[in-house]
């Protein structure tokens, strides 16, 4: 199955509502970040291919009609190279409210996550993957300048509309809704609202439990301390 939906836009440009969009198209499925995480062939897929590993993207896609977010998205250029008849969708939003949505979202909770954790493999991957396909390879690394992170957004804006011809891109924000897309990808335009999903209370709900477990070691060494002095002070 070859991919016939490519989202360029970087995350939190709106890209779940555009996923939730596209699968209720028909374009089943759709993948996003969020479907690597629970699912390790995808996992072990994309964790070779930012440690420098060959892709396969047919495999990488298999099952999938349509792709958004990170990590595709930051191999915009290589895929739709491979799958040349896919339509690309680049989902916009203003520089300051997506940065400072990223900056306490999705930038948080990967590069949050504590160092302790990756003794886990699969934390270990997610936490590589996550910052090399993203933060290493779109920002340099320098997520927390805002002026570099400025230039790389409107570089990468003005490179994808730069690729494509009218009839392969749709420069889309989800707040223009149904028609635009609709009419874009020849769909009949659904009787629903267009998909809202904001996850932003979720991302913060894990950017705080990240916070918390960057302390349990210190803690459970601290109880530990605590219990063997207990027990010395009871012996005597």
């Amino acid at each position: 199955m070859a991919l016939k939906v490519i989202g360029a836009g970087f995350g939190r440009t709106g890209t779940l509502s555009l996923k939730a969009a596209l699968e209720q198209l028909g374009y089943v499925k759709c993948h996003h970040m969020l479907e690597i995480f629970p699912d390790d062939r995808l996992l072990d897929a994309w964790h070779d291919i930012a440690k420098g590993g060959t892709p396969d993207w047919d495999a990488v896609f298999d099952g999938y009609e349509a792709t958004v977010d990170f990590p595709a998205s930051a191999y915009w250029r290589e895929l739709s190279a491979h799958f040349p008849e896919a339509k690309i969708i680049l989902s916009v939003r203003e520089f300051e409210s997506w940065y400072a949505s990223a900056n306490e979202t999705i930038y948080p909770a990967s590069a949050g996550i504590p160092g302790w954790m990756t003794v886990i493999p699969k934390i270990r991957k997610i936490k590589e993957m996550t910052t090399l396909t993203t933060w290493t390879r779109v920002f340099d690394d320098r997520f927390k300048d805002k002026a570099h992170v400025r230039q790389v957004f409107e570089q990468h804006e003005a490179d994808v509309k730069a690729a494509f011809p009218p009839e392969r891109l749709l420069v889309f924000h989800p707040k223009e809704g149904w028609g635009p897309l609709c009419a874009f990808l020849d769909k009949p335009v659904p009787d629903t609202p267009f998909p809202n999903v904001n996850d932003r209370e979720d991302f913060r709900k894990r950017v705080a439990m990240l916070a918390r477990l960057r302390w349990l070691p210190w803690i459970a060494g601290g109880l530990a301390i605590a219990g063997a002095l207990g027990a010395f002070l009871a012996f005597q």
